[in-house]
Order: structure tokens, then C-alpha cells, then sequence
């Protein structure tokens, strides 16, 4: 049977059963009372509404978003890539690692020339780029030990709007065109994006036929359907037309991994959030750790004290992420890294009146201690008190640019997220170090910071996109909610800054310095850079009388709802 054929038959076979299991799930579903979601997306944003009103979980609601994500934010949602998730189910936290990893065939040099120095584009353009993709594996993984709806049912929305088509928005045509070159640069993906070689107009109906056939294919069968049989080999022929070393005996290879989370206390609240290879929750915890013991909260809201003590330890948060890197090869860890020691001394070191240079900050070590709009979040909770924050990833906008056209989706480019060249930085400025060097089935270092915070009854299920600035904008928001007393919508409307240790400069979105705090920072030695914005924090959140709440960020179209008690919106 010839190759077209046999994606024909397949895809015959999995339309049929697709629509079987589905008939069957949804005789079965009870309807829950009450959830709250957001997404960056209203289209997503609704398909999690109607899972949870069909009687899905937070689980079940967090899977069919980040697949239907994987089909009306080609910039961002994934089959092609990974992420990562935190649950809170009962008292039980846990996280899975659905990162991407480097294929079997990558090396150290890989993306040097002949002089040791970096080839402009290698880690980013091409299927050079890609890492082998977790997000088939992970979002079964994660619906396979906490969903409790048919698993063709939560995939059923996505296959919906790949097949029947979905409005293109100003986001997606913007991002589009500002993404043409890329899309461009390989036949497959002008083919889909760049229709009569332009990028589709507002208001144009997209349908991915292909892409919907892969869904029925992955809700007949599960990861297998992507990761074995003729979407594999696909994946491998369309990685070696362009120069990849990705294969097919990579994808069949690839495991989700479940992870205890980074914990800590922050504020009289309980927080988890990532562990590596993500270093969010390590900057989110050490953070917190330093700026509680510097009486942080006791300042006034937006003052110059509150914004130099949150750079401050911003600044040495991120010069120790520079050690950081997968689980079995990393130069340090969570343990290292919040000591009651090493937190304690990292205090002391910060001056109140004074920025100090990003070249004085040290990292850690033994002796001493003696991803941009490019990344997608969303936020669950259900009627049980149930949450999910999960992030997932392409890493740059269009990943790697490489369509994949009998699967119907983009390659990532994550490899970038490893240091190609030690010491030098990355697509985000952010510098690293021997540990995340390139190597064989290694996960590349992540900012992503899906998080869960609680107290009592109160739970908070947050994260962003954004690459480097993921965990200080995710954090901004915590801190607002749990210190300030803020709301949802007051939280993730607060205008934000960023630091990352280097370059040595504090980022600042429109009005999130008044022009006293302005001078007063830069009195005190900090190089402030203005920026449109930075991060997309999609939040939900359950008050401890079972109150529900939710919050889109405003400054991109997401779209936040609550599923009220009898199904109402």
C-alpha cells in the first residue's frame, strides 16, 4: 500500500473509533457543579468550560485546552513540543516533566563551527533545532493517572476545531506576519501558513485537515499514533529533508517523568511549583526566601524599597540559575539553592540603598554554601478544589518554522534552550552554564513556572509564557494576591518589571515605575529599560468559603470563566 494510503486507511480507522468512544463517554458523564479556567485563549478557554460542565476534572479540562491550544496557537500550543504541569489533587502535589529532550544523535558542537564559534541560526531555524517532542506522552500521562473522562472525549474538542475550523484572530494573523520569513523558509509550512503566500487575513476560517486526522489518530490510540507508525516516520523524513537528526526511534523512546515539586513556604502560604530541568520554581522559592527575610511585605506597595529589594534578589536568584541544568548533570539543585544557609547569606548580601553591579554577584558553589509570548499557560480548578497550572512550549514563536504536513504541526526549536555555547546567551539573554550543555537525551534548562499555592481552603493555580521573564512575572501576580490582598483581575493587571542578572538591566512595562520610583531606583545605581510587556499570567483561584475566581491577563486576548453551581457560566 502506498504511503498516502496508508495515512487514508489510518485515519478511517481512527475517525470511526474516535466517534464510537466519544458516543460512549459522553452517555456515561455526570455533570460537575462548579470550576473556574483561563487560558490565552477564548476558544480554549471554552473548551475547558464545557469539559468540566460534561463532567471532567480539573485534569481532564487542563488536557483538552493544551490540545485544543495545539490547534488555534500554532505560535505557541503543541504537539511538536513539551511543557511542564503541577497538580493539587486532594493534599497530593505533584509534577510531571513532559520537557523536551535532545535526540539521540546530538552532540556537545553541535551547532558550533570549525572555530568553536556559534553558527548564527543553528539552534533556532531548522530541524536542527528540534528537540524530541514530550507533549504527546506528557498530556496522556497526565490525563492517564488524574482525568476521569474517556480519553477520546477530552481529545474530541481539539480534533472539532482542527476539522471543522476555527476564526483567525488579530493575535494569530499579527504573529503570522511577523513570523513570515521563518514560515517561509520551508515549503511545508508556507503551505499551511503562508496560503497564496501571505498570512491569513482576520475573520478567514482555518481548517487543518491534517492536523485533525493526527488528533483522531492520538484519541484511537494514544501517543503511539504520533510517536510509532507513519506520523513518526514523517517526523523523521521531514527532519532529514532539512537537515535534522530528530528520528523516529527517538519519539518511541521519549518518557514523561513525575517529579516531587519544588516546595517552600512563602508569606503563610504553601507553594509548589516546578522542579528541574525547569528553574522557575527555584527562582520563585529563593526569591520568596529573600525577600522574606528582608521585611519585604512591610514596604509600601510600588515604592522604590519594594522594587529594589525584588531586583536584588531577582539579580542573585538568576546568577545562580547559570549552574543549573538537567536533573542528572546539573552543578546544583533545589536543596542547594534554598538552604536555610545559603538563603540566609544571600540576604545579608543584598545593600538597601545600593544596585549592586551584576558582575560583583557570584553563584553558588559548594565552598561558598559551606523561554516570550512563545510559551502558552492555563489555569484549572474544578468543583472539588481540584487544580492544574500547565505551560507548554514551542520555545521561540513557530518553534523551529518546520511543518510537519502529513501530522499538521510545527517542530520545536528547544535545543536553543541549551547552553550551545557555554557562557554565551541564549534567544532570552539568559547566560548558562556547563551543566546544560548539549548532550544525547538530555532535557534542556526551562524558565517555565507553573504553580500551586494554598492556605487552608484557599487554593491558587498561576503561570505565564514568556521565556527568562516567566518567573518574575508569575511571581509579581502571587505576591499581589497573597501579600497584597489583591483580586484576580487586580493581580494580573498590575504593571510589572524584570531582572535577570544579565544583562544588567531592570525592564519596566508603561507606568510600573512613577517617576519618583524611577529616579529613586536610579539613584541607587539600576539601568531601567522601558517594555511593552512582559509575560501573560493566566490565574485561578478558590477562596476558602469554595468561592471561585478568575482571571485572564489583559494585556493579550485570553479569556477567563467560571462554570457557576447548575452549569452557568
Amino acid at each position: 500500500m502506498r504511503q498516502p494510503e496508508v495515512f487514508t486507511a489510518i485515519r478511517r480507522c481512527a475517525w470511526l473509533l474516535v466517534a464510537l468512544l466519544v458516543s460512549w463517554g459522553t452517555a456515561g458523564a455526570a455533570a460537575v457543579e462548579r470550576g473556574a479556567v483561563a487560558s490565552a485563549s477564548p476558544a480554549a478557554t471554552a473548551v475547558g468550560l464545557a469539559i468540566l460542565r460534561d463532567g471532567g476534572n480539573a485534569a481532564d479540562a487542563a488536557v483538552a485546552m493544551a490540545l485544543a491550544l495545539a490547534v488555534v496557537m500554532p505560535q505557541a500550543g503543541n504537539l511538536g513540543g513539551g511543557g511542564f504541569a503541577v497538580t493539587r489533587f486532594a493534599s497530593e502535589v505533584r509534577t510531571l516533566d513532559f520537557r523536551e529532550t535532545a535526540p539521540a544523535a546530538a552532540t556537545r558542537d553541535m551547532y558550533l563551527d570549525g572555530q568553536g564559534e556559534p553558527r548564527p541560526g543553528a539552534s533556532l531555524v531548522g530541524p536542527l533545532a528540534a528537540g524530541v517532542p514530550g507533549s504527546p506522552a506528557g498530556l496522556h500521562a497526565l490525563h492517564e493517572a488524574l482525568g476521569r473522562r474517556p480519553w477520546a472525549a477530552v481529545v474530541a474538542p481539539a480534533i472539532a476545531l482542527a476539522r471543522d475550523g476555527f476564526t483567525v484572530d488579530a493575535r494569530l494573523a499579527q504573529d503570522i506576519g511577523r513570523a513570515a520569513d521563518l514560515l517561509g523558509r520551508f515549503p511545508e509550512t508556507a503551505a499551511l501558513w503562508l496560503p497564496d503566500g501571505r498570512p491569513p487575513a482576520v475573520g478567514t476560517r482555518m481548517r487543518l485537515p491534517a492536523l485533525a486526522a493526527t488528533l483522531a489518530a492520538y484519541a484511537a490510540q494514544g501517543p503511539a499514533a504520533i510517536t510509532a507508525g507513519p506520523i513518526a516516520a514523517a517526523i523523521e523524513r521531514a527532519a532529514q529533508r532539512h537537515g535534522g537528526v530528530l528520528r523516529a526511534s527517538d519519539l518511541a523512546a521519549y518518557r514523561p517523568v513525575w517529579r516531587a515539586p519544588v516546595r517552600f513556604a512563602a508569606f503563610g502560604w504553601e507553594v509548589a511549583s516546578m522542579p528541574l530541568p525547569s528553574s522557575g520554581g527555584i527562582i520563585l522559592g529563593q526569591t520568596c526566601g529573600l525577600l522574606g527575610r528582608r521585611s519585604w511585605a512591610t514596604h509600601p506597595i510600588g515604592g522604590v524599597e519594594r522594587r529594589h529589594l525584588l531586583v536584588e534578589a531577582w539579580r542573585r536568584a538568576f546568577a545562580d540559575r547559570v549552574l543549573l541544568g538537567d536533573p542528572a548533570t546539573t552543578g546544583a539543585d533545589a536543596a542547594d539553592l534554598l538552604a536555610e544557609g545559603w538563603l540566609a547569606r544571600r540576604a545579608a548580601e543584598i545593600d538597601p540603598v545600593r544596585a549592586t553591579p551584576s558582575a560583583e554577584v557570584a553563584t553558588w558553589s559548594p565552598a561558598a554554601a559551606a523561554e516570550s509570548r512563545e510559551t502558552t499557560h492555563l489555569s484549572v480548578i474544578d468543583g472539588d478544589g481540584h487544580a492544574v497550572a500547565l505551560t507548554t512550549t514551542l520555545n521561540g514563536s513557530f518553534g523551529c518554522g518546520l511543518a510537519v504536513p502529513e501530522a499538521g504541526f510545527l517542530l520545536n526549536n528547544e535545543m536553543d534552550d541549551f547552553a550551545t555555547a557555554p557562557g554565551r546567551p541564549n534567544l532570552y539573554g539568559l547566560i548558562q552554564g556547563e551543566a546544560n550543555a548539549v548532550g544525547p537525551g538530555k532535557r534542556m534548562l526551562s524558565s517555565m513556572s507553573p504553580t500551586i499555592a494554598w492556605r487552608g481552603e484557599e487554593v491558587i493555580a498561576v503561570g505565564s509564557p514568556g521565556g527568562s521573564r516567566i518567573p518574575t512575572a508569575t511571581l509579581q501576580v502571587l505576591l499581589a494576591l497573597i501579600v497584597d490582598g489583591a483580586t484576580p483581575a487586580e493581580a494580573v493587571a498590575r504593571p510589572r518589571v524584570h531582572h535577570q542578572w544579565r544583562p544588567d538591566v531592570l525592564y519596566a512595562e508603561p507606568e510600573a515605575l512613577s517617576p519618583a520610583v524611577a529616579e529613586g531606583l536610579a539613584r541607587r545605581g539600576h539601568a531601567i529599560q522601558p517594555v511593552d510587556s512582559l509575560g501573560e499570567v493566566q490565574l485561578v483561584r478558590r477562596l476558602a468559603d469554595g468561592t471561585l475566581e478568575a482571571a485572564a491577563d489583559p494585556r493579550h486576548p485570553g479569556a477567563a470563566e467560571i462554570l457557576q453551581a447548575g452549569g452557568g457560566r
